[in-house]
């Protein structure tokens, strides 16, 4: 297998995190969506992040996607998502927050980056919708004892807030200092201070 993206993006270390605790090896070609578009094409057309390629040829996008299948490889005994039901449901939800908070941080470095004249209305909803994202996680992390959302070891909710929480500290620092968030931030230290997690690990540099 081929994973293709930059460790900085927290989509593609979600995945290289993954096939890490599942212990499947992999290359990683650390593209950009900007300086590596072109070449990124022949592999995906939405010039996106993270993709993979499998041994025979096949190409995967999106990392729900990939995560999908590197669940199925690793098989329902050690899969990081539960199986059925209200378990399974809530895992998905804190995935798709902490995948949504990225989206809105990586729209806000956009705005500000690639715009002359920037929307406020736009940054306004923005700043609300990711403050509000991390209230939800931290009150719901606030109610688990155990050492991970899915109990004594990591799964792909731990894994997808635990890359989330980087980025915004990397990304957005201002609002990461506020330290509303004492147990997202506790969460973080226990995955970061895992081997799968430093082994994957670019720091991102905002856009001057």
């Amino acid at each position: 297998m081929i994973l293709i993206g930059q460790y900085d993006s927290p989509f593609v270390r979600r995945v290289a995190v993954a096939l890490r605790l599942y212990d499947l090896p992999y290359a990683h070609w650390p593209w950009s969506t900007f300086g590596d578009a072109e070449r990124l094409a022949a592999y995906n057309p939405l010039r996106r992040v993270p993709t993979l390629l499998l041994d025979d040829g096949e190409v995967l996008i999106e990392s729900a996607a990939i995560l999908d299948y590197l669940d199925e490889r690793a098989g329902a005994g050690r899969s990081m998502l539960p199986a059925s039901g209200a378990d399974r449901r809530a895992a998905l939800k804190t995935c798709a927050l902490a995948t949504g908070l990225c989206d809105k941080m990586v729209s806000l470095i956009y705005e500000r980056a690639l715009h002359e004249t920037t929307s406020e209305t736009w940054i306004g909803r923005c700043m609300t919708q990711v403050g509000s994202v991390l209230d939800v996680l931290e009150a719901d992390r606030a109610t688990h004892a155990a050492p991970f959302w899915s109990g004594g070891r990591p799964g792909h909710a731990d894994i997808a807030v635990a890359c989330a929480f980087r980025f915004l500290a990397e990304a957005h620092p201002a609002i990461h200092a506020r330290g509303h968030w004492p147990p997202l931030a506790v969460h973080s230290a226990r995955c970061e201070g895992m081997d799968a997690f430093a082994e994957v690990v670019q720091p991102f540099v905002p856009p001057a």
